[in-house]
């Protein structure tokens, strides 16, 4: 988990960073990710501009990258190395 340094949208009120979380699986299991922001960026209030839109990346032991919908539900085998999820905090 940490913020992602400079990520804050442009605008009179900046709002705040955006954060990274990465979850390593290590054992067998399914996986529902029930997150919003990814097609559409979050609106800026208060003369602040628009934040970035979120990401979800499950990295496969082989360095794969596959980007999930905000809404997904995916097996997680232990050859799966981590899933990070990106997403930006606007106020």
């Amino acid at each position: 988990f940490c913020l992602r340094p400079q990520s804050r949208a442009n605008g009179k009120f900046r709002g705040g960073d955006g954060v990274d979380r990465q979850i390593l699986f290590r054992r067998s299991m399914a996986l529902s990710i029930l997150t919003e922001r990814h097609v559409h960026q979050p609106y800026g209030l208060n003369a602040g501009e628009n934040g970035q839109c979120g990401k979800n990346l499950l990295k496969r032991v082989d360095g794969r990258l596959v980007n999930l919908d905000g809404k997904s539900s995916v097996q997680m085998e232990p050859g799966v190395s981590h899933l990070k999820i990106e997403y930006q905090r606007n106020e």
